[in-house]
């Protein structure tokens, strides 16, 4: 568990599930975070990530930030290469809260057996490209028209940080 100012990050649980789909959906109003256009129920997010790994940022008993893993693959080889998520409540970016979430996340995914983390970032979504490098990511190179969000073409900016710890 690590704090900064009065955030406490812990591991996300079903309570959470409520703030951290308000969250999701603030970031999905953007057109900047995601080519997801509706937010999940919880057993559909359930299934989707990772059971380990899941955490959230909580300030005053108030979630203003989630993190989780899912797998790349379900094939075994890729056992420990998995995809992160970082969403944080608009009005509280930019006060290392991102950061905060990353690192711990790296952190767990090492202790998850995790070598290789990957991270698919809208092109145009500089702050979270910034997050990740700052997090030891460098990027790959961006996917030419991957997927469409409202009938746009986007590009996706595609980075990995590889474990130097886990797999060496």
């Amino acid at each position: 568990m690590q704090t900064l100012t009065k955030t406490i990050v812990t591991p996300l649980l079903p309570e959470h599930y409520e703030q951290v789909k308000a969250i999701y959906e603030l970031g999905m109003a953007t057109g900047l975070a995601t080519l997801e256009t509706k937010a999940p129920d919880w057993p559909t997010w359930d299934s989707k990530f990772m059971k380990s790994c899941r955490l959230v940022a909580v300030q005053q008993e108030r979630v203003v930030g989630w993190a989780a893993l899912s797998a790349v693959s379900g094939r075994c080889v890729y056992a420990g290469v998995a995809e992160d998520t970082v969403y944080i409540h608009p009005e509280y970016k930019r006060q290392g809260i991102g950061k905060l979430l990353l690192s711990e996340l790296v952190k767990q995914s090492e202790q998850a057996d995790i070598w290789t983390l990957q991270a698919g970032i809208l092109n145009e979504n500089k702050a979270s490209i910034e997050l990740h490098e700052q997090c030891g990511f460098r990027v790959v190179g961006v996917r030419e028209k991957l997927g469409q969000l409202h009938g746009q073409w986007r590009d996706i900016c595609l980075m990995e940080r590889r474990s130097k710890v886990v797999g060496v």
